[in-house]
């Protein structure tokens, strides 16, 4: 089982908690001790283990001002030239990753794309698998200007999200709404070819940049609003938007967004892997087919232990995903198509040829 995970948190975590995804996740925990920091949830061999031949690695940085911010978000930004200046860092990370070591790789064009699925064809040992990372821009604020995503492009990044909290370039919470710099934003993000993230935006500023944009679009993690209300949970009318645009969304294993009635003071046990199934039931029973629903795990997004369904104690436990869609009476086709041919549709359109 080959599968596409479009959301993980890999490098901030290295910036903010020192964390060394070349470790197995329990070795990670054991160094940690009883510290008040998220658990380490994920890992390389954790996701090689577990069949995640592809990962998006986000690069996220928070403004010093960000309400929520935990004790633990020790690097935050002021400046846009702040802002640049953690996302370099954590660009930097990803790139040493590729370069240290040999199961690693930056996906920069098809010929990346392909040599990584060739790596996990029947038979091949775990060892000789290479492990895909597409590097995702989540929240814009370090594009310092529009024309100056050129620079991104070449370092690497292929996929943008406008929006994670507020930024310049579009606006946070229901009434969120993508800015005139958004919109320029966007026609730069389509000369280049890039894969627009709509997560973390509302239904206005999702329902304007779908409209807006030409090129392709997902949202990498994100859950109907069916299931929570949030401002960035997708509606109905969103979910169908995107399905016409040919989108896939990742649905999350936070149980937050799996279970309305959820509360992080419950225990994970009244939440299971099938409540993930029913959230991508629910996209497909919306859209028709199983043609725009995947997985965005965000897995290590900074949750508490119990914030994750019973199954999970790490990525390692996410092959589960595949026996639960079975169990559920997806077909054999459709598993493949969600847990990881959808994303690869959209990275083969998407991806300069190499």
């Amino acid at each position: 089982m080959f599968i596409v995970d479009a959301h993980q948190n890999i490098a901030f975590n290295a910036q903010q908690l020192g964390r060394d995804y070349t470790r197995w996740a329990w070795q990670l925990r054991e160094s940690e001790g009883e510290s008040m920091t998220p658990p380490a949830m994920t890992s390389l061999p954790d996701n090689l283990i577990s069949g995640i031949g592809i990962v998006y690695g986000s690069m996220i940085v928070i403004p010093e001002s960000f309400p929520q911010r935990e004790s633990w978000h020790k690097l935050t930004y002021r400046t846009g030239d702040d802002a640049k200046l953690l996302a370099t860092w954590q660009m930097d990370y990803y790139r040493r990753l590729a370069d240290e070591e040999d199961q690693i790789t930056l996906i920069l064009n098809r010929s990346d794309l392909e040599a990584v699925v060739a790596s996990w064809q029947d038979g091949a040992p775990l060892s000789g698998r290479i492990a895909g990372i597409v590097l995702l821009m989540e929240g814009a604020e370090p594009i310092t200007e529009p024309q100056q995503f050129e620079e991104w492009m070449e370092l690497g990044v292929r996929v943008v999200a406008p929006a994670c909290l507020s930024t310049r370039y579009c606006t946070a919470g229901f009434e969120g709404e993508l800015t005139a710099l958004g919109y320029e934003l966007l026609d730069v993000l389509s000369d280049h070819g890039i894969l627009l993230d709509v997560s973390d935006m509302s239904e206005r500023a999702c329902q304007q940049a779908i409209e807006h944009y030409p090129g392709g679009i997902i949202a990498s993690h994100a859950n109907p609003r069916y299931f929570y209300d949030s401002p960035r949970s997708l509606s109905d009318q969103t979910i169908r938007a995107l399905a016409e645009r040919d989108g896939v969304i990742g649905i999350m294993v936070y149980n937050r967004y799996l279970r309305r009635d959820w509360h992080h003071s419950d225990p994970n046990r009244r939440v299971s892997l099938a409540h993930w199934v029913d959230a991508v039931d629910y996209v497909c029973q919306l859209t028709g087919s199983a043609a725009h629903a995947g997985l965005g795990s965000d897995i290590d997004g900074g949750y508490a232990y119990a914030s994750f369904p019973q199954e999970v104690d790490t990525s390692a436990d996410l092959w589960q995903l595949g026996d639960c869609l079975r169990a559920r009476g997806f077909g054999a086709d459709d598993v493949e198509a969600i847990l990881g041919g959808n994303h690869l549709r959209k990275l083969k359109e998407a991806l300069p040829e190499g």
